[in-house]
């Protein structure tokens, strides 16, 4: 499936996303306090027929290419909680780059 991920991957990577954008905004002055992540994703279902197999679930860029085009596929909303590992009483905050035309 070239053009799909696994939901545990994506995961993973948003996870590393927000982690490296709340490291890059530690001391600057505007942050923004993380309350929930609303993530809408197509994934396809995969079980395989082998003995011990597990199901899979792939999350596909929206145009989608003719392989996932002939897997069942549903749209999901995933809303996830930010949470620090390290003080969960604390929210997460993140901060990115000002950009040049922000004031």
């Amino acid at each position: 499936m070239d053009d799909a991920v696994e939901l545990a991957d994506m995961i993973a990577q948003l996870r590393g996303e927000l982690s490296r954008a709340m490291a890059d905004g530690e001391g600057q002055g505007l942050r923004f306090q993380a309350e929930k992540l609303e993530l809408e994703l197509t994934v396809g279902v995969e079980r395989s027929r082998e003995p011990g197999a597990k199901v899979r679930f792939w999350v596909f860029d929206v145009h989608g290419s003719a392989r996932s085009a002939q897997m069942s596929t549903q749209r999901i909303t995933l809303t996830l909680q930010p949470v620090r590992a390290d003080a969960t009483d604390r929210p997460a905050l993140i901060s990115g780059a000002e950009l040049d035309d922000e004031a």
